[in-house]
């Protein structure tokens, strides 16, 4: 390495030192990376760039706190720092430190502004752009300027253009589709389509799924690369030439890229165009700005037509939406939930326990309300008295399990240590797991309003709404997340300066996959983030049957949990503003019958609508892959797509409903 010929020669290059780091955090060496600024900064304390760089390192690493130190003194250096300045005001986003807000708004869409202008990269991530006040057409051209990126660094390969294949004769009549992923492993989006691959037909497609990161050992990994039809480790071919020649050889028809402008992604292979149709699809919420993606998978609430000019790609429309959960195949011990008998009480959000077959524990209980909601019933069956009271001693006492007649029931909290598969969603719970309030520090009688999501897509507006919500409604808490827990302290003094009532805001700890979908039963309503929306989280909390309010702008990211409601066959709880919003979160917290109407929908729809639906999902994005592919046949231009929507057996059910 040339910079180690450098130091020894000058031991005392600061700059050496930290171009070193700068190739060692590429090769993810971080420790090194580290140890190389550090040095840098021992060398020469005024090195801007070195501080910078440093900064850099302890944000991946998730050091928030140091981070900003380290940012802050490379920018009380060298004032004229783009990166250290957005990446700063990045790391402020992510821990709610919202002091000067609108004042580093104004200035992050001026830096942006005169380096787009200049032609140069955007200081701005594409993956961030979504949450600063950035016009459209900056979104747009902050992608496209890493998409160019990507193209500038294959130009050294010298390719030749692929040739492909003119029809499916070599495939016996079926479509090649390929997905490409860094996320085949413990990942949220992993958890989101783990299914999908195995799901499809095999008659008329062939699926190849291509790893661009190593087997971490999970059963998910397991489950996508034992279901799909072909399975290609592409970690071991470091070389994107290679890979994409690996893809091209394959003969894929429509490659998938997954992963966009996130971590772990390898764009220089689309970028190298080994297929003749690529779409982005499910882990990006946004467009690549790429010209080497042709289409954008996404659905016609996510993305209307009007809002077509947000994106370089076409629209392909799935029918319902374009996002998937794998919650039924994950979490079928949440499909039924009984409740603990407590001081004579029951209800549901409470004290609930959670099995694969709850019958041997439950009380005769036939309540079936009706899927309008209509009904004042629980469709809940009622615990056992004397297994509640066992239960209860339990949490109570901090036991971990207790063994039962029924056999051994697990402390809710206790499920990581009991039952580690479970708990990170690789495998389902074999016993029955308990969950209260009482838990989590929640009153039992109060109204929970809950945001799971990581605190960056909260913004001062959104915190304002949902304080005036808590003072709307009497005895109400709010419930986030330490997520981070540098967060918190902000979060909770700006609150208090809006005016919410002391002991409202309650926080918890980040918890296993697990744990953070069956906890979300305790809450009452959702408050989704409308600057971005949660996206897993908001297919999570919907798992656990708990209604979530939204309200949807016109980036792709505000959108998705309008897409999730809608397909869910649950309009009422999407927000046309900001008013709205806070009216429909009141009305929720203040009129107990709504309430329960509510709830009792969204917890049989989750059955019956086609949100959960993998097999459905599978077979609409098979349809919606051969109107790509037959476009690409028959020398037609990239356009937009719609797929005419299927008879359903939920849509016909909910025109003949009476919507509450």
């Amino acid at each position: 390495m040339h910079y180690k010929e450098a130091i020894r020669i000058s031991p005392t290059f600061a700059d050496a030192y930290s171009n070193m780091g700068n190739t060692l955090k590429e090769m993810q060496d971080i420790q090194g990376a580290l140890q190389c600024y550090t040095r840098a900064i021992q060398i020469n304390p005024a090195f801007a760039d070195a501080h910078s760089n440093l900064a850099s390192i302890h944000k991946d690493s998730g050091s928030i706190p140091e981070a900003i130190a380290s940012y802050r003194t490379a920018l009380k250096l060298k004032p004229d720092f783009p990166d250290a300045y957005c990446n700063l005001a990045h790391c402020l986003q992510i821990v709610c430190d919202w002091a000067d807000y609108e004042a580093r708004m104004k200035q992050l869409v001026s830096i942006v502004a005169e380096q787009l202008e200049k032609n140069r990269l955007p200081s701005v991530h594409p993956h961030h752009s979504m949450l600063y006040p950035l016009s459209h057409s900056f979104r747009k051209a902050i992608a496209n300027r890493h998409g160019n990126l990507c193209l500038d660094k294959i130009t050294v390969l010298r390719k030749k253009q692929y040739i492909y294949p003119k029809d499916l004769s070599d495939s016996k009549g079926r479509l090649r589709i390929g997905y490409v992923s860094s996320d085949f492993g413990n990942h949220p989006t992993s958890h989101l389509m783990q299914s999908i691959p195995g799901m499809h037909n095999r008659d008329k497609v062939e699926i190849f799924c291509y790893a661009l990161s190593a087997d971490d050992g999970t059963n998910f990994r397991m489950k996508i690369s034992r279901e799909a039809e072909h399975f290609v480790d592409l970690s071991t071919e470091p070389c994107n030439g290679k890979a994409a020649d690996r893809i091209n050889a394959d003969g894929i028809h429509v490659l998938l890229n997954m992963n966009g402008y996130t971590k772990g992604a390898r764009n220089e292979i689309f970028a190298l165009r080994p297929a003749p149709v690529q779409a982005m699809w499910l882990g990006y919420p946004g467009t690549s700005g790429a010209p080497f993606m042709d289409y954008i998978i996404t659905d016609r609430n996510t993305s209307p037509v009007e809002l077509a000019h947000q994106y370089s790609e076409k629209l392909a429309y799935m029918p319902n939406t374009f996002f998937i959960g794998d919650h039924l195949h994950m979490f079928p011990h949440l499909i039924e939930k009984g409740l603990l008998d407590k001081d004579g009480k029951q209800r549901n959000d409470k004290n609930i326990i959670n099995a694969l077959n709850l019958k041997q524990l439950a009380q005769d209980n036939n309540m079936k309300p009706e899927m309008n909601g209509a009904s004042d019933k629980l469709p809940f069956k009622t615990v056992a008295s004397s297994i509640s009271n066992a239960v209860n001693a339990m949490v109570s006492q901090g036991q971990l399990q207790i063994s039962t007649p029924q056999g051994v029931i697990i402390n809710g909290l206790a499920a990581s240590q009991t039952l580690p598969k479970a708990a990170t969603g690789e495998e389902v719970p074999p016993n029955p797991l308990v969950t209260t309030r009482n838990m989590y520090g929640l009153p039992d009688d109060a109204i929970v309003y809950c945001n799971f999501n990581q605190l960056y897509k909260i913004d001062p507006s959104t915190l304002s709404m949902w304080v005036s919500i808590i003072q709307k409604v009497p005895n109400s808490v709010l419930w986030l997340l330490r997520f981070p827990a540098v967060g918190e302290a902000h979060l909770t003094a700006t609150a208090q300066q809006m005016g919410i009532p002391a002991g409202r805001l309650i926080f918890s700890n980040v918890a296993p996959k697990e744990e953070h979908v069956r906890r979300g039963q305790l809450a009452d309503v959702c408050l989704d983030t409308p600057l971005c929306n949660g996206h897993t989280t908001g297919m999570d909390v919907l798992w656990a049957g708990t209604p979530m309010v939204t309200l949807p702008g016109e980036t792709l990211a505000s959108r998705v949990a309008a897409s999730q409601l809608y397909a869910l066959g649950c309009p009422e709880l999407v927000a046309r503003n900001r008013q709205e919003y806070e009216d429909i979160a009141v009305r929720l917290g203040t009129d107990p019958d709504y309430l329960l109407k509510v709830r009792n929908k969204v917890w049989l729809r989750r059955m019956k609508s086609p949100l959960f639906d993998t097999k459905l999902y599978a077979a609409d994005l098979e349809l919606l892959c051969y109107a790509m592919w037959e476009r690409h046949a028959k020398g037609l231009p990239v356009d937009h797509i719609r797929l005419a929507q299927q008879p359903h057996a939920f849509k016909q059910q909910q025109q003949q409903e009476e919507i509450i």
